[in-house]
């Protein structure tokens, strides 16, 4: 009985915390490097990393639904998951920055997206960072 205790209040614990990777901000600053020839990070007119605008601002990216940046165009895929409720945290975005297409067929999409990058290492330092630079959940 105490061991069906114990896994209860585990479960309940790992429901009620948000995914977070153990990422480190600091070092997430400097990968992001490898994405500014896409990615901009701008809040209204505060440039936190000036870039690239072939992939969407990331400004507000963690606790955003997928696929969401009014007026920019993703694939039917990614634009499928943010229609189905999914929002990015930081465990998620480190796997997406990985392999997007890997990640796009484990959430049940066609594995068709513009991002053909893949960040072989240091995704979640990149969600880290990205987390940090972004609003502050209240």
């Amino acid at each position: 009985m105490k061991t069906l205790r114990t896994f209860a209040v585990l479960a309940v614990t790992m429901i009620a915390v948000p995914a977070l990777a153990e990422g480190d901000a600091a070092k997430g600053e400097k990968a992001f490097k490898k994405c500014k020839a896409c990615h901009m990070i701008v809040n209204g007119d505060e440039v936190i990393f000036k870039g690239g605008k072939t992939g969407p601002n990331l400004y507000g990216v963690i606790g955003r639904q997928a696929g969401s940046v009014d007026g920019f165009k993703y694939s039917k895929s990614l634009k499928a998951l943010g229609e189905s409720g999914f929002v990015w945290d930081e465990a998620t975005l480190a796997e997406w920055v990985t392999n997007p297409k890997d990640f796009l067929k484990a959430h049940d999409q066609a594995p068709k997206t513009k991002m053909s990058f893949k960040l072989k290492k240091g995704g979640e330092d990149v969600a880290a960072y990205l987390a940090s630079v972004g609003p502050k959940a209240e």
